[in-house]
């Protein structure tokens, strides 16, 4: 640490908290000429200051770590191998002093490259004369512009979770069962909003539906206590932290109404997780239980999804839990939920890695599979994967069937019960895996089904290999 220099990244924090350098320097008790030299880096950042800044500012020691900068380095990996931008390879490194130096830099790179990508694909399908009938709609990405929200925030509200946590300990949530939970949400519905709940057999599919002019909440049957306290959670943020959710969105270039009414939807969903698991109890139970999911789903009586989502947003300053990435994937390879506190990326140009093990818990629904797994940057990571299926409500209806999956770095993993029995420090054991077969380097692989795309593609007519590229 006595030669780590971060200029770059103390000047983003002292911007991030509108600091000026001598206010900087008078809050960590330093002289400003001191804090100007490590800010150009004629200085190194040495412990003492290392341990004054995480104490006064919240932020993790790796916030001065280039192991931190994982994430942003593959978005921008992604935009490089992107041939329409950049025909010409980028080296690694160079990349890597981009990120870490010039970070924000970084970001507006790939938030450019993002809405070039979502313009093109829209104006792919409205020049396609077999998609241009009066009528069509030019192609919109909601739940792309949702998750780029979430993303860019370390999928972690801190407000909201405030606020939930305090509504959480108002209604007794901490000392309750899930039925008793479900109880108090309903009377504080009622007492506090004149919310009038009713349950019925049949909503045509529905699961909940509210009707803001009568204040009547219809919950469906088939709703367990759980996933009815969770919906009724979720319009309590309407009714409560309406201020916040206008105040999340209000600048975000959400692009339709579309993206906009997601986002509230989302926005709500993370504030119902955050009261019934409330922030301080999640952590304490989770440190304490060793992340284990399915029994935490028994302490607080909510479904595996729910409790794997919320794991994933314990990112609160000082009060950190495992930085995890969350998933929910199909068996056809559809990724319909991502979110991320890591460094884990996912190709935009591709589906994902087959031998990544999600695709494993299809064969055997309910049973966790454990998988580390080495992506091609030579980081490690602890994969944990299992399917969960809902019931159909009546006979015809389609049966839902998903892979949940957290990773972390395998730096972590020791903090869970499920690197039980692992070597985590032989890399020969973990799976080379990849974001996507299309940006992954790897050109070893049998189960490869397209080239890479940043690479000349070479065939010898009279050759083959294990990997057919």
């Amino acid at each position: 640490m006595s030669k780590t220099y971060v200029g770059s990244r103390l000047r983003q924090l002292r911007r991030e908290r509108d600091l000026s350098q001598a206010s900087l320097a008078a809050t960590l008790g330093l002289s400003a000429s001191y804090v100007n030299q490590i800010e150009h880096d004629v200085r190194p950042l040495t412990v003492p200051v290392l341990m004054k800044i995480t104490e006064v500012f919240g932020v993790d020691a790796t916030f001065f770590s280039r192991d931190d900068d994982s994430r942003l380095l593959a978005e921008i990996q992604d935009v490089i191998q992107d041939q329409e931008i950049s025909p010409s390879p980028v080296e690694l490194q160079e990349l890597s002093e981009l990120v870490y130096n010039h970070p924000s830099v970084a970001r507006t790179l790939v938030d450019i490259h993002r809405r070039y990508r979502n313009m093109r694909d829209k104006l792919t399908l409205a020049t396609d004369i077999r998609r241009s009938a009066p009528g069509s709609q030019v192609l919109s990405m909601p739940h792309d512009e949702v998750r780029d929200f979430f993303y860019a925030r370390q999928n972690y509200l801190d407000s909201l979770d405030h606020q939930a946590e305090d509504l959480a300990a108002q209604l007794g949530v901490e000392a309750f069962g899930i039925r008793d939970t479900e109880a108090a949400i309903a009377r504080h519905l009622h007492q506090a909003h004149n919310v009038t709940i009713t349950t019925h057999a049949h909503l045509d599919g529905t699961l909940h539906r509210f009707d803001s002019a009568t204040g009547h909440l219809e919950l469906a049957a088939r709703l367990s206590p759980g996933q009815r306290a969770f919906r009724m959670a979720a319009e309590l943020c309407f009714l409560e932290a309406h201020s916040h959710i206008t105040e999340l969105i209000a600048d975000e270039p959400f692009t339709s109404q579309a993206s906009v009414n997601l986002a509230k939807r989302g926005i709500a969903s993370y504030f119902a997780a955050a009261v019934l698991l409330p922030y301080s109890l999640t952590h304490s139970r989770a440190e304490q239980d060793g992340y284990d999911i399915e029994h935490l789903c028994q302490v607080f009586g909510v479904g595996y999804e729910t409790v794997a989502s919320r794991l994933s947003t314990l990112q609160r300053p000082n009060q950190r839990g495992i930085p995890f990435t969350f998933v929910r994937v199909d068996r056809a390879g559809n990724m319909s939920k991502r979110q991320s506190a890591t460094g884990v990326h996912f190709s935009n140009s591709g589906g994902t890695c087959p031998l990544w093990c999600v695709y494993e818990t299809f064969a055997q629904p309910e049973v966790i599979v454990r998988q580390l797994a080495q992506m091609p940057d030579g980081r490690n990571y602890l994969w944990v994967a299992r399917a969960v299926g809902h019931n159909r409500g009546r006979f015809a209806e389609t049966n839902k069937l998903f892979a949940i999956a957290l990773g972390c770095e395998a730096r972590h993993a020791d903090r869970t019960v499920y690197s039980a029995g692992l070597d985590l420090t032989d890399a020969s054991s973990a799976t080379p895996i990849g974001a996507g077969c299309r940006t992954c380097p790897r050109t070893n692989c049998a189960q490869r089904a397209f080239p890479a795309i940043n690479e000349a593609l070479t065939i010898d007519a009279h050759s083959s290999t294990v990997a057919p590229y």
